[in-house]
């Protein structure tokens, strides 16, 4: 099953259940946090939809996440990526972060390119959508509403001056972080347990990433645990579960403006954006020791 979080004419916010095929979709009326819980169990019977569908034409589509949620990354994840910037073995545990809400970006929008960097690279991620808190649940993928696609948009050059990690300026920068288009619950992904699809990456056409979530380093169960053990995880949260090699990092070649980015994961589909004009900043905002990659 399918979930979006999508906005109509009127520009009123809401949750739908998608039907592809028919291009439609039914309004979900429960409160998230009422549905989200019970989904996996009960399946479309918990979502209460309203009579009548809607054209998806008519639809414009958000970010999945439920207003007021938290989005956090993790890095480090795939020994495929790690090995091509130099590592010959995995790190003892993951890193992670929290982006803003205002670097999310939805489905067909545009990603802004920053003023503060000059190497702008492309993160296809799994994302896990939190459907309840983890508490003492023995598994903790089984608290999961499903999985969306990420692209973890980043500013490479960001701490170069310190000669250290500055994630802050490399992960938390407005409308850099696209998600979506829809979460697929997790009875598609066989339930709770570390999924198995496929994931790849495209620039203008061109294949940069493609591999597979079976391979990450630390399982979705071991990041969730990451997270939750420094701060408690609770219903619509997002977590970025890292990305591949490919990487403009590894070769030099990073986003430009007009760039077409698609990201896309087996059993849910595609993350489409293009790369936005670079952030000309008022000279008054320059002033300053900002960071910059100069």
């Amino acid at each position: 099953m399918k979930l979006a979080r999508v906005q109509n004419a009127d520009g009123d916010g809401f949750w739908v259940r998608i039907d592809e095929a028919a291009q439609n979709a039914r309004r979900v009326r429960a409160p998230f946090s009422l549905w989200a819980p019970a989904v996996v169990q009960h399946g479309e019977a918990a979502l209460d939809l309203q009579a009548g569908c809607l054209p998806l034409a008519a639809l414009q589509f958000c970010p999945p996440v439920q207003p007021g949620a938290r989005v956090f990354g993790v890095g480090m994840n795939y020994l495929t990526h790690l090995t091509r910037l130099g590592r010959k073995q995995a790190p003892p545990h993951t890193i992670a972060y929290i982006k803003p809400s205002s670097a999310l970006v939805p489905t067909g929008g545009e990603i802004q390119y920053p003023a503060i960097t000059a190497q702008l690279d492309y993160e296809v991620e799994l994302v896990a959508v939190v459907a309840r808190a983890l508490k003492d649940e023995p598994q903790a993928s089984a608290c999961l509403l499903g999985y969306t696609v990420g692209n973890d948009i980043s500013a490479r050059d960001a701490g170069k001056q310190l000669g250290s990690l500055d994630l802050f300026t490399q992960k938390a920068l407005d409308r850099t972080a696209p998600v979506g288009p829809w979460v697929t619950t997790l009875d598609e992904f066989g339930g709770a347990g570390q999924p198995r699809v496929a994931l790849r990456l495209s620039i203008n056409g061109e294949l940069r990433q493609h591999d597979c979530t079976d391979r990450m380093i630390f399982p979705v169960d071991e990041l969730l645990n990451y997270v939750d053990a420094r701060i408690e995880l609770q219903p619509g949260d997002l977590v970025f579960t890292g990305s591949t090699s490919g990487v403009g990092l590894e070769d030099g070649r990073f986003l430009q403006p007009g760039d077409v980015v698609e990201a896309e994961i087996e059993k849910i589909g595609v993350l489409r954006n293009t790369i936005g004009p670079k952030r000309i900043l008022a000279p008054q905002r320059t002033i300053g020791r900002l960071g910059g990659p100069g």
